[in-house]
């Protein structure tokens, strides 16, 4: 329904809810980036625009006000108020909630879209950008019952709770300050990163060039020097070793060593844990041993070894020195929690108000932390003659904490260029001393603007890890882009932060050819991570052994150190259930879009397909190539989408419209893989722009059985062209596929030949009526070639077949129908996994399909059904004679290979291979004859 159709008339219940959700964690058939994706069912609202409910506007922005800023399609701001009040449906107001309410999260979202889904009034698909996945989904989630609460009140529905309590959930998944200025760093200089846990936890870069960090802790820093850094007393020793400036301290473990120190020392003194942090459990400015007594419990119980401190307290501001790589880049004064008094409200009530600025939020999520009054802030208050309900003077500051920390309330004012160079060379020989990469030293002194050897001063601690906050947001002062050091001296100036991505999509071919390509730069010594349907595969070991092809297979090889080039299978499955799972590839691979996996969420045309693995092709970024399939037309038309390079592969004639297409695209100076004929043979040639380079002949390609193998000679030609486009010299392009076979070592289940008591058996994964005829026109061509050196009479051929069951009743008849032009035998077989049908419906319908053909005059002329794969097969075997051709279409291909390889060690042992009869799963159709012998 159009914005401008009549509605019916009537009362608006509240109906909208979900009924499918998806996150897309990459490039997805919706949008380039990532996205939470909502089915929505309207109900009875499909009936009731927003300009037929009364009021629903205003108690919208009423709630949302800032709503008003969402442009929708006008382009213009307050372009969304503009559709509300001409009448827009709720699954789109919905959209726009889920944006806004992340925007009051703090996570800046704009990017959404709402599209009725065809056929199904009522219907509609919400996709809406996300930073954070969790707090995505809550926010559509939040939205859908908003909205119902607008269309009807309910009375346990307060979106002011609700509101607060999401923005906490938010609050609790995202990066701290100084996590999210690396992570905003990296992305502007297009540095991939991936989040590892629900922490911060961060990985930048890909494979052997990734780096991680956790916080302002990077894979650079050193353990010893973090555990130097958290120890106080070794770090003031080996500081005063290289004559800094620092307080005389010792260490001990009872109240009454703690009392002898300070003592010797001389009061005041600074009691501390030996290795805290955030300055929890510091005590300063102790003025005698009562003092000392009551701080040191203070300071165990932060301790984790349970060593305390003791040390001189030295008297100044409190600076810290942030030192990144050995330089100093941020310089912030300290200022501890307190309020100034107004001469109106009291401590208490002027903590609140300190509180309520929207800056201040819990822990380290917000640039300022609420201040917290317990025991210790009121003492100190105290102290300083107040108490929580006195009214100090206008004017007169009330500490809260004597030390400076932002996690305890404090605010900072940034000192950076202000600071002495005798200071900035102190704290930078401090950093270096310690061994820390990224390095907060903390200051006591008077000015730091003046030596702090003359003015008195010193440094009190080193820190690991230091907070950015204070620098990037500071209470006071400019702001210091301290996360540009630190990405800096991760990744260099000139620096890789990503591999090569090869990603490989199509009905049929795909996890050949994607073998073929990581054999090529295998070849050429690269660390390859390969995910297929088979698993993952990391520098030729099998990691990982199941279906791979989706995208957090892609993640786990891109998190994988050692992989230096990635060759991904992608499925459609994965890319309609999450996207892409990474943000794009160099080299996008379409083999062919065929008749497969239809009706299958929501995927009913060849067309819709296309789409989907389009996708692939639009992640293609403008420096890289699409290598697409010219005789596929749905494939050819996705050079539209491609923002990079075209790389065309074509089986076509010399002379065709697809072949002088091509020849002019290279006029152009384009790229292409052709296929030339001659009396010799298939010669596969590369053509870059007016130059044709000899290749290879097909016969001599392993993998295509002396040229026989028509879809490999296609995969090959597809592989060379990505190899081509991925930089590859021609030399190793050629000797990667002339090593590279069919065996099961390197193509398990993919036209793996063996010999079974002088049967020939193809073992192959061929499960749809496309690849069945390419299939059968490899078993005819090689069904020919034993006949002519047959010396038994003419060979049989029998194949066992299947599917998956959740295709559609018309494809799988199909396969019946083309297997049987091929095969002169037919036994249909099951998978274990049926997905949704009952045991034996799949086999009827393969076999009528076959039955169909065989009445039509086709090849075969006896079908039969066991269901069991290994019994199938057993059965199979048991009806060929010697030089007969078998052709298995498995679902396990290691355990069908595993029984051949029995099969075939018990005949060479004088064993018979099988047993004519009695097979548990046999159903042998009515007049069926049997195979001649």
């Amino acid at each position: 329904m159009s914005d401008t159709d009549t509605p019916t008339q009537g009362t608006p219940s509240p109906d909208l809810k979900i009924i499918e959700t998806r996150v897309y964690r990459g490039p997805n058939v919706w949008s380039y980036d990532p996205a939470i994706h909502l089915v929505v069912d309207l109900g009875s609202l499909e009936q009731f625009p927003s300009n037929t409910i009364p009021g629903f506007t205003e108690r919208l922005l009423a709630d949302l006000p800032r709503l008003d800023q969402h442009h929708c399609s006008r382009g213009r701001k307050g372009g969304f108020i503009e559709r509300l009040d001409e009448g827009t449906w709720l699954g789109h107001i919905a959209e726009h909630v889920s944006l806004q309410l992340q925007q009051e999260a703090g996570h800046d979202m704009r990017r959404g879209k709402t599209r009725q889904v065809k056929g199904h009034p009522g219907t509609y698909n919400i996709t809406y950008a996300y930073a954070d996945e969790a707090v995505g989904l809550a926010a559509g989630e939040l939205a859908v019952r908003f909205v119902n609460h607008l269309v009807q009140p309910d009375p346990e529905f307060d979106f002011t709770v609700e509101l607060e309590r999401f923005i906490k959930q938010a609050e609790r998944t995202a990066f701290g300050p100084s996590t999210q200025a690396i992570v905003d760093e990296a992305v502007s200089r297009d540095i991939p990163w991936i989040r590892l846990n629900k922490a911060s936890l961060v990985q930048l870069g890909q494979g052997v060039h990734a780096k991680r960090i956790r916080a302002t802790m990077t894979s650079e820093t050193g353990s010893i020097a973090v555990d130097v850094a958290s120890d106080k007393d070794l770090t003031t020793r080996l500081l005063a070793s290289a004559g800094l400036p620092v307080p005389r301290s010792e260490s001990i473990r009872t109240v009454e060593e703690a009392v002898t120190v300070a003592n010797k020392l001389g009061y005041p003194v600074v009691c501390k844990p030996l290795d805290g942090n955030h300055g929890r459990g510091v005590c300063l400015n102790l003025q005698d041993a009562a003092a000392v007594r009551e701080a040191f419990p203070i300071a165990a119980e932060q301790s984790r070894r349970g060593w305390v401190i003791v040390e001189n307290f030295v008297t100044g501001k409190d600076y810290r020195c942030l030192i990144i790589n050995g330089r100093m880049e941020a310089i912030a004064e300290r200022v501890p929690a307190h309020v100034v008094g107004d001469g109106v409200h009291t401590v208490a009530e002027l903590v609140e108000i300190t509180n309520a600025d929207p800056r201040r939020g819990v822990g380290h999520e917000k640039i300022l932390t609420r201040i917290t009054v317990n025991a210790a802030a009121r003492e100190l208050v105290r102290t300083q003659g107040f108490e929580l309900d006195d009214v100090p003077p206008e004017d007169v500051m009330v500490k809260l904490t004597l030390t400076g920390n932002m996690s305890t309330g404090g605010i900072s004012i940034d000192r950076t260029w202000e600071a002495h160079p005798e200071n900035v060379e102190i704290a930078e020989e401090a950093a270096r001393m310690i061994g820390l990469d990224i390095a907060g030293i903390d200051f006591i002194c008077p000015d730091i603007t003046q030596p702090v050897r003359e003015t008195g001063g010193a440094i009190c601690e080193v820190n690991a890890a230091p907070g950015f906050r204070m620098h990037t947001n500071p209470t006071i002062g400019e702001p210091q882009y301290i996360a540009k050091p630190v990405v800096d001296m991760l990744f260099p100036p000139g620096a890789t932060s990503r591999i090569p991505i090869v990603a490989v999509t199509g009905t049929n071919g795909k996890t050949t050819t994607s073998r073929m390509i990581s054999h090529v730069f295998k070849g050429m010594g690269r660390k390859v991570g390969m995910t297929s349907t088979d698993g993952i595969v990391i520098d030729e070991r099998l990691v990982i052994r199941s279906d791979a092809s989706g995208p957090k297979s892609a993640r786990m090889v891109l998190q994988n150190p050692r992989v230096d080039f990635a060759v991904f299978e992608v499925a459609r499955g994965g890319i309609l259930r999450e996207g892409l799972g990474y943000e794009r590839n160099d080299i996008a691979v379409v083999l062919n879009v065929q008749p497969d996996h239809l009706g299958l969420r929501g995927i009913d045309t060849l067309e819709q397909l296309a789409d989907v693995k389009g996708v692939l092709v639009e992640a293609v970024p403008r420096t890289g190539y699409a290598v697409l399939n010219a005789d596929d037309p749905l494939v050819r038309k996705m050079r539209r989408k491609c923002s990079g390079q075209v790389v065309w592969f074509s089986m076509a004639e010399p002379g065709s419209e697809v072949r002088d297409y091509i020849e002019g695209h290279c006029r152009r100076g384009g790229r292409a893989v052709v296929l030339e004929r001659s009396d010799l043979g298939d010669m596969i040639v590369v053509k870059h722009g007016r130059r044709s380079m000899q290749l290879a002949w097909t016969h001599l390609l392993p993998a295509t059985f002396g040229g026989r193998a028509m879809m490999n000679v296609q995969n090959a030609m597809a592989a060379a062209a990505a190899a081509f486009a991925a930089g590859a010299p021609l030399h190793d392009i050629r000797q990667g596929l002339r090593t590279f076979n069919t065996s099961y070592y390197l193509s398990p289940g993919r036209l793996n030949e063996i010999d079974v008591d002088g049967r020939t058996v193809i073992v192959d994964y061929c499960h749809n009526a496309p690849a069945m005829r390419m299939l059968g026109d490899f078993v005819d061509r090689l069904g020919e070639s034993l006949n002519a050196s047959s010396e038994l009479g003419r060979p049989s051929r029998i194949g066992v077949i299947a599917t998956a069951g959740d295709r559609r009743d018309e494809d799988i008849h199909e396969l019946g129908e083309v297997a049987a032009q091929h095969f002169d035998v037919l036994v249909v077989r099951e998978d274990a996994r049926l997905r949704g049908r009952k045991r034996g419906e799949l086999a009827e319908l393969i076999a009528a399909g076959v039955r169909q053909a065989m009445e039509a005059g086709a090849r075969c002329r006896q079908v039969e059904i066991v269901l069991d794969e290994l019994t199938a097969i057993r059965h199979a075997l048991a009806r060929s004679n010697r030089g007969d051709l078998v052709v298995l279409c498995v679902d396990q291909h290691q355990t069908v290979l595993t029984e051949l390889e029995s099969v075939s060690h018990l005949a060479q042992a004088g064993a018979r291979s099988g047993d004519e009869g009695g097979d548990p799963d046999f159903v042998k159709p009515e007049g069926a004859d049997a195979p001649e012998e």
